[in-house]
């Protein structure tokens, strides 16, 4: 990600990097696996996974995508917003706010299901002057968007395309990717992220 805002903070933050730390203590308990061994598997530095089991980090998207992966769980696993059996019902306030952008913008991880392969659904919103970059998802990852209000400048590799208002796309986004407003309006929009482990 470059966009260098912290992705969570408040409640949200505490809640969710407890969590995490959680994940990744009893990972490697059940496991058997070191520090050194996780951060080689998941491409996350040594320094960080130990910031992050002290829950002292404020890890971006892309790293909570990492780590999750190396698990074997999805991000709504580690957020608690994951399918349970048979119904969940994810209250307005259990539903955690990942990313903050300058001038307000927010990321929402609605709902998803359990990893590895995952479906999640988000709500977006972007001000103006607001990008959120992506490195990239695993292979064959798609997100499917819709915008409700505003108009998206979607960025995927070295094509990009306006998705205006009340229009929606297909996207692969295996490869590095950005999300910004077109217009000087607010930008909301909804995407659901479907990514399968080979």
């Amino acid at each position: 990600m470059t966009d260098k805002v912290n992705i969570m903070t408040g409640s949200d933050a505490s809640v969710i990097n407890e969590a995490l730390s959680a994940s990744l203590k009893q990972y490697r308990s059940q496991n058997k696996m070191s520090l050194d061994e996780l951060s080689r598997q998941a491409g996350v530095s040594k320094g960080m996974l130990v910031e992050i089991e002290a829950c002292r980090a404020n890890p971006s998207i892309a790293l909570l995508c990492k780590l999750a992966s190396a698990m074997g769980v999805s991000v709504a696993d580690i957020v608690n917003v994951a399918s349970k059996p048979s119904i969940h019902l994810i209250a307005s306030e259990d539903i955690p706010c990942l990313w903050h952008g300058k001038n307000g913008g927010t990321a929402r991880l609605l709902a998803g299901t359990s990893g590895p392969d995952m479906i999640e659904l988000w709500e977006w919103e972007l001000h103006p002057g607001e990008i959120f970059e992506s490195p990239g998802h695993s292979d064959g990852t798609f997100e499917l968007l819709h915008v409700v209000k505003g108009s998206l400048q979607l960025t995927l590799g070295k094509e990009s395309l306006k998705v205006s208002e009340g229009c929606s796309v297909i996207a692969r986004t295996d490869l590095p990717h950005s999300y910004s407003c077109a217009e000087s309006g607010l930008l909301k929009f909804t995407m659901t992220v479907s990514e399968r482990t080979r």
